[in-house]
């Protein structure tokens, strides 16, 4: 599993994990697009906001691989602003190549392009 060195481990402040620490025993998570609704929890929105940002500073537009990123959060932004880089996609390998599609992103939160936006 390849560890994305100088990655935010969490959200500032919070619990809201963004990587792992090691990878799993077994089959690695699977992504699935997750459905955002309007009445997530604030808190929930800043660590989808605060992750998509860190996506976008570290990797912008280019191509990377999903390693040690964490598939929970992952799948909260998989199908939107995060799309699959390859096909065939493998939804369940830590080499799975995936690329943040910024014009969505800039749609869905265009607060994170704000030069003074930081999580």
């Amino acid at each position: 599993m390849l560890k994305h060195r100088g990655f935010p481990g969490r959200l500032p402040g919070t619990d809201f994990q963004f990587t792992l620490r090691r990878a799993a025993k077994g089959t690695p998570t699977r992504l699935t697009p997750r459905e955002r609704f309007a009445d997530r929890r604030p808190a929930d929105r800043r660590a989808d906001a605060g992750f998509l940002w860190a996506l976008k500073e570290h990797f912008g537009a280019d191509p990377f691989a999903r390693g040690n990123l964490d598939a929970g959060r992952l799948s909260w932004l998989f199908g939107r602003e995060v799309l699959p880089a390859e096909e065939p996609f493998d939804p369940e390998s830590y080499d799975a190549l995936l690329r943040v599609d910024l014009d969505r992103a800039r749609a869905a939160f265009p607060d994170i392009f704000d030069p003074d936006w930081a999580p």
